[in-house]
């Protein structure tokens, strides 16, 4: 059966984007600090090749791995994919009031808000925000 590898963005500038996504996980922020990046140089990349790349990942291995990768030109549509980010919770909070503090955190860490999102789909309840990174990759947090 297949597994997910990367989730993959194409970003601007993939170090900062990549410290974003770590900040919203919860993971380290990952430099191409020795000895990684003489083993990187040795094998014949440059300082232009580390800076078109980043990487966001969960040091246990249980998170996604996101990787980021220098774009071409500039973010022009919506995106065909998007993360759906669950808010954290503590026993007995209430998902509204856990859901606006997470929002407030992201804002912090530099994302924006597009909408509040509290609907009925069917059976379904939706309470979620649709937000943007920091280069204005859509995600949700629900």
């Amino acid at each position: 059966m297949a597994t997910l590898g990367n989730i993959t963005f194409y970003a601007d500038d993939p170090r900062r984007l990549a410290h974003f996504w770590a900040d919203v996980f919860g993971y380290p922020h990952l430099e191409w600090d020795d000895p990684l990046k003489s083993q990187l140089t040795d094998a014949g990349l440059t300082e232009a090749d580390l800076a078109s790349r980043a990487l966001a990942e969960d040091p246990q291995g249980k998170g996604p791995r996101l990787f980021f990768h220098h774009a071409d030109g500039p973010k022009a549509d919506r995106n065909r994919i998007h993360l759906d980010v669950n808010a954290p919770r503590a026993d007995g909070q209430d998902h509204r009031a856990a859901l606006e503090a997470e929002k407030d955190r992201l804002v912090a860490l530099g994302a924006s808000v597009v909408r509040l999102v509290d609907q009925q789909w069917g059976l379904w309840p939706e309470l979620y925000f649709q937000m943007r990174d920091p280069e204005g990759n859509e995600f949700c947090l629900q």
